[in-house]
């Protein structure tokens, strides 16, 4: 079954140093950009992530620090790949929970300003874990039933991510073949920030969702604690959490100033 767009529709792959979400870089990317009408573009990069690439990574994907060594940086080319994905929804394989989230902080340290925030995200390993529970290779074997040779490369992930989502809109009658439903449907935490520490609650209210103040208001965390707001940005947390803290603090100190209170400092 043919994707049923209203945007167009970037799957995308990462191949990284390491999982590591706020200090972990990307050395090649991959995007296959599917238009509402059929039409197709995709290209890979290879990037030059400015650190050293473990061998524990190398081992995975088969880059080394040679291969990329010549490739241009990702503050170089991030202005471009900002445009390429312009006014699109995205589309991976564990993509929430790890592309996504280190996509944004590639942006964030590169300075470009892209909102990922508007855009819809349709995880499709998500998918396949509520429906089956499985990897990328067992997914393509069992949807597409064709062997997946080359896995982590990105380019032949993203292709065979792109193959699966129409395979699973084929077989499961339930799923909606509208990319805000499969948005909806892929995401296991309506978060706040990318890596998850904030979460919306059932009444659209910022609420912490880790440590000793999981399931406290953010305001009013930021309100009786004033020193957790600096906890955090001096923190090991990603550039995209600590945006949008900053954005919730600053709402809260607007409110305040209205009201003529004013926010506890440390």
């Amino acid at each position: 079954m043919e994707i049923n767009l209203v945007n167009p529709l970037v799957f995308f792959d990462l191949e990284t140093t390491g999982i590591n979400i706020s200090k972990d870089r990307i050395v090649e990317i991959s995007f296959l950009k599917v238009f509402p009408n059929g039409k197709k573009e995709s290209k890979t990069r290879r990037i030059n992530p400015e650190v050293p690439i473990p061998p524990e990574a190398t081992a995975i994907h088969g880059i080394t620090d040679e291969d990329i060594k010549d490739c241009p940086k990702f503050r170089e080319i991030a202005k471009s790949l900002a445009s390429h994905i312009e006014g699109c929804d995205l589309a991976g394989f564990n993509s929430n929970r790890f592309d996504i989230p280190l996509l944004a902080e590639e942006f964030l340290r590169a300075g470009v300003d892209i909102d990922l925030n508007k855009r819809k995200f349709v995880d499709v390993q998500t998918i396949f874990h509520k429906m089956e529970q499985r990897t990328l290779a067992a997914a393509y074997k069992f949807y597409c039933d064709k062997e997946l040779d080359k896995a982590h490369s990105a380019e032949i992930d993203t292709q065979a991510t792109y193959e699966v989502l129409k395979a699973q809109l084929d077989r499961y009658p339930e799923l909606t073949n509208d990319i805000k439903f499969l948005s909806q449907f892929s995401s296991f935490n309506n978060n706040v920030d990318f890596a998850g520490r904030m979460i919306y609650n059932e009444k659209g209210e910022e609420v912490i969702n880790f440590g000793k103040y999981k399931g406290s208001l953010v305001t009013e965390v930021l309100a009786i604690d004033p020193g957790y707001y600096t906890w955090i940005m001096d923190g090991d947390f990603t550039l995209n959490t600590k945006k949008m803290l900053t954005e919730i603090r600053l709402r809260a100190m607007q409110k305040l100033h209205a009201s003529g209170r004013t926010m506890p400092q440390k």
